[in-house]
């Protein structure tokens, strides 16, 4: 059935405008409590990223989920798939996230964990819609639920990620930089990182409820470039504000995207013996990729962009390594959703095993020139079905006669329309990508 209120990523918006709005999160509590209590009780945890309105949302989630019955056990600023680990490892009913993963402090939305730790199945996000538009009730006086604070998460959550290294792995005398985007990881990155020996330096990580995101993190990397070379440091480590996405930086101060980060991952894993099966990317999944795996004879398939996707396509064919070119990795050998720390230790163990840098581990893939262009969504009209649209696409997937490919798609999380341009010369595959833009800026209008 088509949702009314989650996305890709469960529900994100502007703080303030429906459905991103205090009575809205306190009926979305209630909802969820009643959707998942047993036997008229419940147990779920939320946490949060830094954004200022956390504390307002984190309030009212906390009181209509009291209303319904459940217990609420809070866990502060974590990552997104650490609440996730905590929640399957705490036996909680369920897990909130509350969190516009990479977008500004204006942002906010909610993300869900099931009991094991995975996203919700859709007969759940639906039984949650059908009671958002029932009326509200509470639960008898004696039955409304209670909340408590779990101390230890960030500890607890700090040594499983070293836990998916070998024991006694040592990074000693490897020497990175770590941008925390002033988000979720602040505390529990630096400290991973450090604690297995590698000498840190930490950038954005003095979170003021405002400035997640800002200038910072996987999606505004320079600062981080720029640290790394003027630190001489091996390398560098962007997380998003969320910290369920991660891109590096080689000691040039080079980007180092999701998919070559993945392409590092699955080599190791298959000389190991550890691959099961192949690799799942996504439409935005650079070429490059693709052929680079058919060299190593990796198996590659691509799902509709997004993690939710790139997840169900693993689970249909039991794989379990996936992920997305801004970031997003899945190691399902380690954990059970995309995990920023989690992928970067792998990446690290990866370079560790071949006496590589960062660098050299890349340099087997050869990424084709792909440029992405984002056309603000505005008015009503859908610019991917219209006819002009659609006419300039064929025009230019016929001019590039099998050399490259056109994608065009709406974001799942922001009111964008992505148009990419992959092929085998830049200098036409921006153009291209311009002219395709300017066709869907002008429908927008």
């Amino acid at each position: 059935m088509a949702r009314k209120y989650f996305g890709t990523d469960g529900i994100r918006g502007r703080v303030g405008q429906f459905p991103i709005t205090p009575d809205f999160m306190l009926k979305l509590g209630w909802a969820a409590g009643m959707a998942f209590r047993k036997e008229g009780k419940c147990r779920i945890l939320i946490g949060k990223d830094t954004r200022i309105s956390g504390y307002m949302f984190e309030s009212a989630l906390e009181a209509g989920l009291a209303a319904a019955g459940a217990d609420v056990q809070l866990l502060g600023p974590m990552p997104t798939p650490a609440i996730a680990y905590l929640t399957r490892t705490f036996q909680a009913d369920a897990g909130i996230v509350i969190s516009a993963s990479h977008n500004p402090h204006d942002d906010n939305g909610i993300k869900f964990f099931s009991s094991e730790g995975t996203k919700l199945p859709d007969d759940v996000e639906a039984m949650i819609e059908e009671l958002l538009d029932q009326p509200m009730t509470v639960v008898e006086s004696a039955g409304i639920g209670k909340a408590s604070r779990i101390n230890d998460a960030s500890g607890r959550y700090i040594e499983f990620c070293k836990g998916s290294v070998p024991s006694g792995t040592s990074f000693k005398g490897l020497k990175i930089v770590i941008d925390c985007a002033h988000g979720a990881a602040y505390k529990v990155a630096p400290s991973v990182f450090r604690e297995l020996g590698a000498e840190v330096r930490v950038i954005s990580a003095q979170p003021d409820g405002l400035n997640i995101n800002d200038g910072c993190g996987s999606t505004h990397i320079a600062a981080l470039q720029a640290e790394v070379v003027a630190q001489q440091a091996d390398l560098g480590i962007a997380f998003d504000g969320d910290a369920d996405r991660v891109l590096m930086v080689d000691q040039y101060g080079a980007v180092v995207d999701g998919d070559e980060l993945l392409f590092i991952i699955a080599r190791d894993l298959q000389e190991r013996g550890r691959l099961r099966g192949g690799v799942v990317g996504t439409l935005m999944s650079n070429l490059g990729l693709e052929l680079a795996l058919a060299e190593l004879n990796i198996p590659f398939v691509r799902a509709k962009v997004g993690d939710r996707y790139v997840i169900a396509e693993l689970l249909a064919r039991n794989w379990q390594l996936g992920g997305e070119n801004s970031g997003h990795l899945v190691c399902f050998q380690h954990t059970t959703t995309g995990d920023a720390i989690i992928a970067a230790l792998q990446v690290l163990m990866a370079l560790k095993r071949r006496g590589q840098s960062l660098v050299e581990a890349r340099s087997d893939l050869k990424k084709c020139p792909q440029v992405l262009v984002n056309v603000r969504l505005s008015g009503a009209v859908d610019p991917l079905e219209h006819p002009s649209v659609k006419e300039a696409c064929a025009r230019v997937t016929e001019r590039m006669a099998g050399r490259g490919r056109v994608l065009l798609r709406k974001s799942g999380t922001e009111p964008l329309v992505r148009v990419m341009v992959e092929g085998d010369e830049e200098s036409s595959v921006r153009s291209y990508a311009d002219e395709l833009a300017k066709i869907v800026a002008e429908v927008c209008a």
